[in-house]
């Protein structure tokens, strides 16, 4: 019994996880469509003039139901099929997952909790590498990914610097402007200083003393530069990856001569030579001492 259930199981993880097969490729072509179809559902579930029709608003929620009990029989599938289940759980597929048709059973005891089910537009992410046209831009997106995990660390510290000029110049703002012009406290302030060196501006509350306003002018000004910083931190590292990838495309090992390399190899995958980017000059072997000397001699 215990090969017909491998078996079993082996068959279901090649459908629900494997791409590379055509059934695997059409169960993730149903699969997006559902999830488009069911995110369409909950558009139309939050627009009033179609909940009023009562018989509308009970289609909606059959196909709600219909959507979720689907999504929660693949998530079993899923879950039965690899080796570890808990790893899988946990992940953030299995979590996406799971947030995906919580909601719906959530909305049994907090009616509008289905409107959460929006997350299932995250699970996207999985299946757009299967269609061809959004395949083509998978280096792209990849090449993103990399660029903004390069730049946390700097965008980190930008931001704690940020923080500390918020909080400070929302604190100067309260014991400017006071109560009686709406700086009720220090949060407020705060609040005020985010909104100003966003340049979102929302205008509830405002500086009314010349003070007041001259620090308020400096938040302005200084929102400019606060937006225009990490998005040079990112440009940077894109234009980087970009152009080490550029340059690597079709470099050829000098040793034994292998054209076809991954965009960002930096060794040759036959025999390990260090590939030589192009406009970069080879360095010849220096010959060894005792060759030299006894060439001198």
């Amino acid at each position: 019994m215990g090969v017909p259930v491998a078996r079993w199981r082996q068959s279901i993880y090649r459908t629900v996880f494997e791409t590379n097969t055509e059934m695997g490729k059409r169960f993730e072509r149903r699969l997006t469509l559902a999830i488009i179809l069911s995110l369409c559902v909950v558009i139309a579930h939050s627009i009033p003039s179609v909940v009023s029709h009562r018989p509308l608003y009970y289609l909606l929620r059959a196909l709600e139901w219909v959507f979720t009990l689907g999504f929660t029989a693949e998530y079993v599938l899923r879950l039965i099929s690899v080796r570890h289940p808990l790893r899988y759980a946990l992940s953030f597929y299995g979590l996406v997952d799971l947030l995906a048709i919580v909601p719906t059973y959530l909305s049994i005891f907090f009616p509008d909790a289905h409107l959460l089910v929006a997350v299932r537009a995250l699970r996207l992410v999985r299946t757009f590498h299967v269609f061809p046209i959004f395949r083509s831009f998978l280096n792209e997106y990849l090449m993103l990914g990399q660029a903004l995990r390069a730049s946390a660390r700097k965008i980190f510290v930008f931001l704690s610097v940020v923080a500390l000029i918020v909080y400070v110049m929302g604190t100067l703002m309260y014991l400017l402007e006071g109560p009686e012009h709406g700086f009720t406290s220090v949060p407020i302030g705060i609040y005020w200083a985010i909104s100003t060196v966003t340049t979102v501006g929302y205008g509830d509350v405002t500086p009314a003393t010349p003070l007041g306003r001259i620090f308020g002018s400096t938040m302005m000004l200084l929102g400019w530069g606060v937006l225009a910083v990490p998005t040079g931190i990112v440009g940077t590292e894109l234009s980087r990856n970009v152009g080490t990838k550029a340059a690597l495309k079709g470099v050829s090992c000098d040793t034994c001569g292998l054209e076809r390399h991954e965009e960002d190899a930096r060794y040759c995958r036959r025999c390990g030579t260090r590939l030589v980017l192009p406009g970069t000059q080879r360095v010849k072997p220096q010959a060894p001492a005792a060759e030299h000397s006894s060439q001198v001699q």
